[in-house]
């Protein structure tokens, strides 16, 4: 009889945990990827617009919380296409073959309720590192169509030559090393 009572306890527990938890799906269409990175002796700027993943969030404890997140490199847009297309070729981005980046967190350190750490593997251009990434949680509340929303942003600094993109190892290239990264994401929190 104890051990079925020890077994209902932890069930009821985790029961607990798991209703803890909402999940909340990236709106593709509200979230995005701005850079800038150095050109020459100036800065220029972009964006990534197709970001898709999901986000499980433990508002009270947000170590218990996780982010499994892609983004089409396809979909960069920086103003201009004829440059958007040039940064896609294999010298830059080689973005046919390596079309996706992405991010899957292994342990989110809390700061507060409403700041942290991601601490996860990020791929890009094909190579896998393990990344630090403060984020920030904007908030929580219902959108005009009678669902609930939540908003995220993050900040990051990337080094090209990391991952193996030629141009960032270049001394003196006229496109830099540092690409510095924000992510303004929303979620729709799944029904």
């Amino acid at each position: 009889m104890k051990k079925i009572l020890i077994a209902l306890s932890l069930m009821t527990l985790t029961n607990i945990a798991v209703a803890a938890s909402e999940i909340y799906d990236i709106d593709t269409k509200h979230s995005f990827a701005n850079f800038t990175i150095r050109h020459v002796v100036a800065k220029t700027s972009g964006s990534l617009t197709e970001i898709s993943g999901v986000i499980q969030i433990d508002r009270d404890n947000l170590a218990n919380s996780s982010v499994n997140a892609k983004v089409n490199l396809l979909s960069i847009n920086t103003g201009l296409a004829k440059r958007d297309e040039h940064i896609k070729k294999a010298e830059y981005l080689d973005a046919e073959k390596f079309a996706e980046i992405t991010f899957v967190s292994k342990k989110i350190v809390a700061k507060s309720t409403t700041e942290g750490l991601m601490l996860g593997l990020f791929t890009l251009h094909g190579v896998t590192k393990e990344l630090t990434i403060p984020f920030k949680v904007l908030g929580f509340g219902n959108d005009p169509w009678g669902g609930q929303r939540s908003g995220f942003e993050a900040h990051t600094v990337l080094k090209a030559s990391d991952f193996d993109l030629a141009w960032g190892a270049k001394a003196n290239g006229s496109v830099g090393n540092d690409i510095d990264v924000t992510l303004l994401i929303e979620g729709v929190k799944q029904k």
